[in-house]
């Protein structure tokens, strides 16, 4: 298996707001012209991108406008935890059906999610196609404070996955 530096050399991933490392590698010629009332202007039908994180990363918890599809390449298994007003979901993505992973997993828009490298001393590359395609106007990231007083009882999971401000 190659190194978290192949990748990122490799791939030429740059460091993501959010944590990890990432590469626009797709952005659809084509844009939508009526969208819902969440977005302002338009935007191109579709995007996507390699994502990588290492043990030692973590993408904090954010939300976009748009349903985010995240695909798994190579390394160790991720968990994407999500929060929506039904609760906390952790899904497991990577290549191991036998161990509840799975190789694609879909946020939904609009939802709070975050994600970390389950095992230590390793790295998960990944893919994430957002459609609506991906804006930066269209990216949250969370406030520590308001998530822990509207989701109760996931303390846990929003205090790995916010920064503290």
């Amino acid at each position: 298996m190659n190194t978290v530096a192949y990748w990122i050399n490799h791939l030429e991933l740059l460091p993501h707001p959010e944590g990890g490392f990432f590469k626009e590698t797709y952005r659809a010629a084509e844009t939508t012209g009526n969208l819902p009332e969440r977005f302002e202007g338009e935007r191109n039908f579709s995007t996507a991108i390699y994502f990588l994180l290492r043990s030692q990363d973590r993408s904090v918890f954010h939300r976009i406008k748009s349903d985010e599809l995240w695909h798994f390449y190579q390394g160790s298994a991720l968990l994407i935890t999500v929060l929506t007003d039904q609760g906390l979901t952790i899904h497991k993505l990577g290549s191991n059906p036998e161990q509840g992973e799975l190789l694609q997993v879909l946020i939904p828009a609009n939802c709070w999610f975050g994600a970390h490298v389950e095992k230590q001393n390793s790295f998960a590359l990944c893919g994430c196609t957002v459609s609506p395609g991906f804006e930066f106007q269209d990216f949250e990231m969370a406030d520590r404070d308001e998530l822990l007083k509207k989701y109760p009882g996931s303390e846990k999971e929003i205090i790995q996955l916010t920064r503290d401000i």
